[in-house]
């Protein structure tokens, strides 16, 4: 444990300038941004497509089939290495090898620092919002082309192949995104503030989990130009190793999303564990640092095996193993098993955060405690855990052991039981609650309709007589939508709308804000819900063409779908209205009435967080109690040991007096 030491009154909000070396010196057009960046990515692949084609120009496979994998995972493997090093992700650990003392580049105080590597983490939160918002509105515009198709079973805007690629990228950058859509935002943004800390544990290694998250999105774009790929989001062999090179940028940027991903996982996890401010017990950390706990388990521990499938199908690709060939000995199940191993950890890394978000929105909408505290954090550890036991139904079409399936169909609904704790800790939250239907509670009010469709629906599917019925179809699309789409996403904008405020000191227009939740609500269950029937009428999914009796319900979710996406355009013009062209509407230092710790700082915050890190007295749900202690001690008036209530020097006599405030873990 160290002193906390508070910077001098006149000091305070006055960001020190660190020891400049030759970098920092330089004009910040000249320093390291995202243009040294794009320019280290352009010479990386030159150098690994060249490299590529010169190691594997005589091999027999590559003169037989007229194309280069090796050159293509190459140059993308090295356009990902020159990005990293254009940025400045390198230069530290470079220095050190060399036993020179890292330059230390200031933290810019303009809109330059979001194009710059950063180690803020209330910066690198908001380079995660926008990268976020760019693959959310590319899987959008990807997903406008697929219905389009989709108005006429009969005429084709694209052919066959074009038409499976736009689907596979659309499910591949959207799955990318969302794994990310909470977690690197408000997780990398928040969390320090929600459990007093000064900063991230590692923050470069936050740094460099944005830096090559957003690499990936490049990679994946990628593919379209070298001709798609035919495998779906899901990426199935043997299909994988007879696809063209375009399933190389599918391997790769799978590969560094996932690098991505495990970095971010593990960060997170550790700041939790050991940066939490004194008093911050365990039985008081906010239910969405709960979902984050849970989240980042499932990155740091799921991740891995997506990781090692996409490295073995790059080397089926490249170096002709056979791993996924069965004729050759390999087995094309397994590339089934490592992915979705994965895969169902990773439904519920996108699932946790949204049940996170609007935990800690109702009891501040309600002016009640929170519901059950114990039961939604012992809930996502359970879901967190199971999560890792159901992977198996997906192959309950694939040639799965049959004996094999009752245990996967028990596993797959038993996880539906700590799920309905989670969901019923809002149900309870709500009861005789008077409720403010200001937009962020409206979207968490609309997450738990959504999720509700979607995880009936999901029992249906756990169970293996409907299953055989429906695989396949858009009955299983519909669903995943509703889960994902109805839950994160909602849950997302409920995030956004909610800590806005706080993120950049303007308040959202609300009659904007209303009219984006209406537009997006009922044009999601119109465009999705159609669907059920759709998949029950026996539409498979991935197709571009069906029976024509089918086209009346296709074009009703199509132009639903259009207004749907409309309506994302809503939250753009309101976003940008309100924030950077006329932000009349200045945020309160809280304005919704929170007792969050987060909101306890000043707007906008310091670059250093806390004054002084906070003595945590109480947990933060406490309205509507009388007499319920503050939330935390931000004077340093009081001193405690994480798990152990504050205590007076005096012993209690009525003038106390407490030493300064100081916690394990943090950055004096």
């Amino acid at each position: 444990m160290s002193l906390d030491i508070a910077p001098p009154p006149d000091r305070i909000g006055v960001v020190e300038p660190p020891t400049r070396g030759p970098l920092a010196r330089r004009p910040a057009w000249l320093s390291q941004h995202i243009g040294t960046a794009a320019i280290g990515a352009v010479a990386g692949y030159a150098l690994g497509h060249y490299l590529g084609n010169t190691i594997a120009s005589g091999y027999v496979h590559v003169q037989t089939a007229a194309e280069n994998d090796l050159a293509v995972v190459l140059g993308l493997a090295l356009g990902v290495v020159g990005w990293l090093l254009g940025i400045g992700v390198f230069n530290y650990p470079i220095a050190k090898m060399f036993g020179r003392k890292p330059a230390e580049v200031p933290e810019a105080a303009n809109w330059t620092r979001y194009v710059r590597m950063s180690l803020d983490h209330k910066t690198v939160g908001l380079q995660y919002l926008i990268a976020v918002f760019t693959f959310l509105f590319t899987g959008g515009l990807l997903a406008m082309a697929i219905r389009t198709e989709l108005l006429s079973p009969t005429s084709h805007i694209y052919g066959p192949g074009t038409y499976i690629s736009i689907v596979g990228e659309h499910g591949t950058i959207m799955m990318m995104m969302a794994s990310s859509l909470v977690v690197g935002p408000l997780g990398n943004w928040l969390v320090p503030l929600m459990i007093g800390s000064r900063r991230m544990a590692f923050p470069r290694i936050e740094a460099a989990s944005f830096w090559i998250f957003s690499s990936g999105y490049f990679v994946i774009l990628t593919a379209l130009p070298l001709g798609g790929f035919p495998t779906g989001w899901t990426g199935y062999a043997p299909l994988q190793t007879q696809a063209d090179v375009g399933m190389d940028a599918y391997l790769v940027g799978f590969f560094v999303i996932g690098t991505g991903m495990i970095l971010a996982g593990f960060n997170l996890l550790v700041t939790v564990i050991h940066y939490r401010a004194p008093g911050l017990t365990w039985g008081r950390v906010p239910v969405f640092v709960w979902s984050i706990i849970a989240t980042s388990a499932l990155l740091a521990l799921a991740t891995p095996t997506l990781a090692v499938a996409c490295y073995f199908g790059i080397l089926d690709r490249t170096a002709t193993t056979q791993l996924y060939v069965n004729i050759h000995g390999g087995n094309s199940y397994l590339w089934e098993d490592l992915f979705w191993f994965f895969g169902h950890p990773e439904v519920y890394i996108m699932a946790l955060p949204g049940f996170g978000i609007v935990a800690e929105i109702l009891p501040v909408f309600t002016r009640k405690p929170l519901f059950g505290y114990r039961v939604a954090t012992a809930g996502m550890i359970g879901v967190a855990l199971l999560s890792f036991f159901v992977w198996q139904h997906h192959l309950f079409q694939s040639g799965i052991d049959p004996a094999m399936r009752p245990l996967f169909m028990l596993t797959t609904e038993l996880i539906s039981i700590p799920t309905g704790f989670i969901y019923l800790v809002g149900m309870g939250t709500l009861w005789k609650a008077k409720i403010r239907f200001e937009v962020p509670m409206l979207f968490a009010l609309a997450l738990y309709f959504n999720f509700l469709l979607g995880g009936v629906s999901g029992v249906f599917l756990s169970d293996v007589p409907v299953n055989v019925t429906v695989h396949g179809g858009f009955f299983v699309l519909s669903h995943f939508h509703y889960t994902i789409m109805g839950g994160l996403v909602f849950g997302f904008f409920a995030g956004v709308y909610y800590w806005t405020p706080k993120l950049t000191g303007k308040m959202l227009n609300k009659k904007l804000g209303k009219l984006h939740f209406w537009a997006m609500f009922i044009f999601f269950n119109l465009t999705f819900f159609p669907m059920f029937l759709i998949g029950l009428f026996d539409q498979p999914r991935r197709v571009f063409e069906y029976a024509n009796r089918l086209q009346t319900l296709n074009d009703f979710a199509s132009v639903c779908a259009f207004l749907l996406g409309a309506s994302f355009l809503i939250f753009v013009v309101n976003f940008v209205w309100s924030v950077f062209i006329n932000p009349v509407a200045t945020a309160p230092a809280n304005p919704w009435g929170s007792k969050g710790l987060e909101w306890q700082t000043p707007t906008p915050v310091p670059p250093y967080n806390f004054e002084r890190i906070p003595v945590v007295l109480s947990d933060p749900y406490t309205y509507g109690e009388v007499g319920a202690p503050p939330v935390a001690d931000l004077t340093g008036a009081a001193f405690a040991t994480v798990g152990a209530p504050p205590r007076p020097v005096d012993g209690g006599s009525g003038a106390h007096t407490y030493p300064p405030a100081g916690g394990p873990g943090q950055d004096q």
